[in-house]
């Protein structure tokens, strides 16, 4: 058995008139965002949370998501050029900037908002750490958001399986299996890792850092940040065992897509990308529980 791709349209409604389509991808983005920008607000409107103090006047949330905009784009673009397809932008440099041909890259766009974040608290003169924990309380729901998006697209899907839970994404490239296993009465069936990474970093971590947080998490300075990039690396290291190889990756002597391969194993670009995340979320962790 294997589930059929459900009838939706990548376009969430068409505006009248001038017969231009939003897109789910976009709405998600900007649900994201201006979810994440409301509950930061009333965050900073509760010192009780912070042990008192909160680390930064209400008011300014709305000057920080807008350099946390810029950063999400350039970091997300940049971030996929130089990590998964450098040569082809090398080769054709103008294609950087035509960002609605898609590509951007998750560990891109975290670390340009980490810049971005770093550069608005030592202008500002705000704690870091604790406004950090600020935008890993809420980062979960725009991960949430945008895997959805995906799936609704649909784009990064799985790989072939057979397994009850395959769907059966529509589209010539999603229905080349290349032989593997997810041949269903003549369709190419695949695992909905979109599905799975909204479900793990979105509901599962989500859950785990605002569970935190009611325990008093905010007044130890880096805990929840830790505790998310280390949920993040985590959860993206588990799922890219099922996501679909990336195609400049992949040849006939490395069909799963690693980007880096020893014999028959290896690492895929995302779980190369994640290992850091890892460690430095743990660090976090660990200095966060010492100074406690």
């Amino acid at each position: 058995m294997a589930i059929p791709f459900p009838e939706i349209s990548p376009n969430a409604f068409v505006i009248p008139g001038v017969d231009l389509p939003i897109r789910w991808y976009a709405l998600a983005y900007i649900a994201g965002l201006l979810a994440g920008w409301r509950i930061i607000v009333a965050l900073m409107k509760r010192p009780k949370l912070w042990g008192g103090r909160v680390p930064m006047p209400p008011e300014k949330v709305e000057d920080l998501l807008t350099a946390v905009i810029l950063g999400v784009i350039l970091g997300g673009r940049l971030g996929y050029v130089l990590f998964y397809d450098l040569p082809t932008y090398v080769a054709d440099p103008l294609a950087v900037f035509r960002v609605w041909e898609g590509g951007m890259a998750f560990h891109g766009g975290f670390l340009g908002v980490v810049v971005a974040g770093i550069w608005f608290c030592r202008r500002d003169g705000y704690p870091a750490l604790s406004v950090g924990d600020a935008f890993a309380l809420v980062a979960p729901i725009g991960l949430l958001f945008g895997r959805v998006a995906n799936f609704i697209k649909p784009e990064l899907w799985g790989r072939p399986t057979d397994a009850p839970l395959g769907v059966i994404f529509p589209g010539q490239a999603a229905q080349t299996c290349m032989g593997w296993a997810g041949q269903v009465d003549g369709f190419c069936a695949r695992h909905p890792s979109q599905l799975y990474e909204a479900g793990l970093e979105g509901l599962v971590l989500g859950a785990m850092l605002w569970v935190l947080m009611a325990r008093g998490a905010l007044q130890r300075p880096g805990l929840l940040m830790g505790v998310f990039l280390m949920g993040y690396g985590l959860a993206r290291a588990f799922v890219e065992l099922f996501r679909q190889p990336d195609v400049q990756f992949t040849s006939p002597t490395n069909p799963i897509g690693y980007a880096l391969q020893f014999g028959e194993f290896g690492l895929t670009m995302g779980q190369i990308l994640s290992i850091p995340m890892v460690l430095v979320g743990l660090a976090f962790v660990l200095i966060a529980r010492a100074k406690a």
